[in-house]
């Protein structure tokens, strides 16, 4: 490795620390505001309308910490790609991805926070059902808390299939790059 790429490898795994780091702290910041809003929401207001407040709240939160998550996983297919040899010394991306893909027998953890997201937005509908709601507002208010169940859903999904596409991507770069 070259002084400049060992800079680099440096650098980009200094990014995954700290993003990774960053992830947890934007969570638990992010649940923390949603649950004062939530909160404030049961307290002081009346309209039912008062609850989406606290879903943008939430809604910002996972997507900050989606955007942290995809970020990590990139820089780490670059890393796999660009300075691991597979064939020869495998290093940290290449067995973390082989452990990802082991299925049941791996870790089971939720990097994007899924569960606590989802649950957070079914606890976030109970203003609107304490504030005694008419029918437009619980079509109103709940369908756009099924959007954002929607949205984890499909993020958490996207996710799982994010390391291969990547993969494949840099890899046809990393092809392209040698032969052209």
């Amino acid at each position: 490795m070259t002084p400049r790429e060992l800079e680099e490898y440096r650098a980009l795994r200094a990014t995954i620390r700290e993003r990774g780091t960053s992830r947890v702290w934007v969570f638990m910041a992010g649940l923390s505001a949603w649950a004062g809003f939530t909160i404030a929401t049961m307290a002081l207001a009346d309209i039912p309308v008062a609850a989406l407040l606290p879903l943008l709240v939430l809604a910002g939160a996972f997507e900050a910490v989606l955007a942290l998550h995809t970020g990590v996983e990139r820089i780490g297919r670059y890393i796999q790609v660009f300075f691991e040899d597979e064939a020869n010394d495998p290093g940290w991306e290449q067995r973390i991805m082989k452990f990802g893909g082991m299925g049941r027998l791996a870790s089971s953890s939720d990097p994007l926070f899924t569960i606590y997201f989802l649950s957070a937005a079914l606890f976030n509908f109970v203003p609107v059902l304490l504030a005694g709601a008419v029918p437009v507002e619980y079509g109103v208010v709940g369908a756009l808390h099924v959007l954002f169940i929607a949205r984890l859903v499909v993020a958490r999904v996207a996710s799982g299939r994010q390391r291969a596409i990547d993969l494949d991507r840099f890899q046809r770069i990393s092809s392209s790059s040698r032969s052209g």
